[in-house]
């Protein structure tokens, strides 16, 4: 009989859906016979995750506390692995200062703006969200074929949010973005850059343990957007496509080995 793996699956925040994510994640973790799973909405639960062997987190704007900060880098440095997904290193905020404004049609606090709330935590992550355009197609470059976790994978075209992240750490990227104007629409002017390679998937260790992290899979149903928006389109991005779920079916596997 193949060893227990202690999982355990944070998954929650603002304006994403994250119970289809959770949901989506669990039915895949169910294909293994090895995952023993625990789920929370956030890093509170510091018993249980110090206690597990692979951490998972799809969150937006989940701000752990100092204590729980230190405790997360506890679980990667004794040698735990944690598979972030998209929001994982996005803190979100609006300043109000000359009150609401519109933004693509809809009205909103104030300018979006992302904090930098938690460097220690960012730069345990190794990289921090600033901002992205408006969700778009956008290609995605295979960077390290000779990487198992994306080894025999071809480039393809997400509709996605491009992410703009800041790196502050030593990464190895296995999947990257080139924004342009040339074939992006509002692409903030800083961004605008196609010499720079944007990761979309990155690989980092931490003293023993390691972060596999995918930027991709934006998920929103109709009423996540609240306050903001009473009811919106449900949006599913890269959920989409099948080879998403190889990647995140090739994380899993890679976490519980």
């Amino acid at each position: 009989m193949s060893q227990k793996c202690s999982v355990y699956l944070v998954a929650g925040g603002r304006f994403h859906d994250t119970g289809f994510a959770r949901l989506e994640l669990l039915k895949l973790l169910a294909e293994l016979p090895r995952a023993h799973v625990r789920v929370g909405k956030d890093f509170s639960d510091l018993d249980e995750i110090l206690a597990s062997d692979f951490l998972i987190s799809y969150t937006c704007d989940v701000r752990p506390t100092l204590v729980q900060q230190a405790l997360l880098r506890t679980f990667l440095e004794r040698g735990g692995k944690w598979f972030a997904l998209h929001g994982t290193n996005s803190l979100l905020d609006f300043d109000t200062t000359d009150g609401p404004i519109e933004a693509f049609g809809v009205t909103i606090p104030g300018v979006p703006y992302a904090p930098d709330l938690a460097p220690d935590y960012m730069a345990m992550l190794g990289t921090r969200f600033i901002t992205h355009p408006p969700i778009q197609p956008f290609r995605v470059m295979v960077t390290r074929p000779d990487h198992p976790l994306v080894a025999g994978l071809e480039d393809f075209i997400a509709t996605d949010e491009p992410y703009c992240c800041e790196v502050l750490s030593d990464i190895e990227v296995l999947l990257g973005s080139r924004y342009s104007s040339d074939v992006m629409t509002d692409l903030p002017p800083e961004w605008d850059d196609a010499q720079r390679l944007q990761p979309q998937m990155y690989i980092k260790a931490v003293g023993a343990g390691e972060i596999l992290y995918l930027m991709l899979g934006h998920c929103c149903g109709p009423y996540d957007m609240q306050p903001i928006m009473e009811q919106c389109d449900a949006v599913r991005g890269s959920w989409d496509l099948p080879v998403y779920y190889e990647l995140l079916r090739r994380g899993l596997n890679w976490g519980l080995s």
